[in-house]
């Protein structure tokens, strides 16, 4: 594990997901701490609130963290130049393809880039422009997930590029899991559902509980009403805020055919209706109307437990699969 360590900085190749509203500075400093990759969710946030955070973070924890940058937010490169202000090893950045010089500006800081790959082909250009290393997320993952499963992406990118810094995530709770992955190639994982109700997560403990109750089948992706207005799948807990969810697509995709907004402000308004939606949730505990985010892992995902005792399950089950891998 190791190498996986190395290049983010922490004692486990072991990444949180950057959850909007829920992976701010208390969760991320508490994950650094146990010897984790602690992730921030920029989401919707300009430079100031940002930088407001990290500088919280970093009054919790002296080891290294992560922010995490969608691309299409407006402020991105306002955000980028906090990243680099406030001297933040690591940079995710999700939601697309990276400009080449997006990437250039966050290594000419001494900054660590990491970025999703959906498929091969685009793992193999995003090594090209210099990221540092890749996440493979699977469909099963909860918030914005891409088309293909985790054992797809496994099969199709993991074991073509054997040898390069690749993470995996989607569905990863048990250790044995994680061992396996290492030993087909994989650098580390990412979870986030696991840690969306762990102690020290700040979410409503109406939200906690609301996942506790769900299954798997019960996180869900919306449906695309119409493929001239594709959307990015958000996983989560089917509820009324999810019609909400689609009566606001065909609000946006009439808007769209009429000529009254483009294409990229059509996706940033939903994007901003499901921050707001998984505020509602989060933070204030509306659970009926509010966005419950979550992955399919939620199905295993039973009782509330601290980030030490998650990380303790999750090492001892991987070391004993692998004592018995090799006896």
């Amino acid at each position: 594990m190791e190498r996986g360590g190395e290049i983010l900085g922490s004692q486990y190749p072991l990444l949180g997901g950057a959850m909007t509203w829920i992976s701010e500075s208390r969760l991320v400093s508490a994950m650094a701490n146990a010897g984790m990759f602690g992730v921030l969710a920029s989401g919707a946030m300009d430079g100031d609130l940002l930088m407001a955070e990290i500088r919280s973070t970093g009054r919790k924890t002296n080891r290294n963290f992560g922010v995490n940058i969608i691309l299409m937010n407006p402020k991105l490169h306002d955000l980028i130049d906090v990243c680099g202000q406030e001297k933040v090893s690591h940079v995710i950045l999700a939601g697309g393809i990276p400009d080449k010089d997006v990437v250039d500006a966050i290594h000419s800081r001494g900054q660590r880039v990491l970025a999703f790959a959906p498929a091969l082909a685009v793992a193999r250009r995003l090594f090209r422009l210099g990221v540092d290393a890749l996440i493979l997320e699977g469909s099963e993952a909860g918030g914005h997930v891409g088309p293909l499963s985790t054992m797809i992406l496994i099969q199709d990118v993991l074991l073509a590029l054997k040898g390069y810094p690749i993470f995996v995530a989607g569905g990863i709770l048990r250790g044995e899991i994680v061992a396996a992955l290492h030993l087909l190639g994989a650098w580390g994982c990412q979870l986030g559902t696991a840690f969306a109700c762990c102690r020290e997560s700040i979410a409503h403990e109406n939200f906690k509980r609301a996942l506790f109750r769900a299954g798997g089948r019960n996180a869900l992706t919306p449906t695309q009403l119409d493929k001239k207005f594709p959307i990015a799948p958000v996983r989560a807990i089917e509820n009324a805020g999810t019609e909400e969810f689609m009566a606001k697509q065909r609000e946006i995709l009439t808007q769209f055919e009429r000529g009254e907004i483009q294409l990229d402000s059509g996706r940033l308004s939903l994007e901003h209706f499901w921050a707001g939606a998984l505020r509602r949730a989060v933070r204030d505990g509306d659970v009926e109307r509010g966005s419950l985010m979550a992955g399919q892992i939620v199905e295993m995902v039973k009782e509330e437990m601290t980030i030490p005792e998650i990380l303790d399950s999750i090492l001892t089950e991987a070391e004993d699969f692998l004592n018995n891998a090799t006896e």
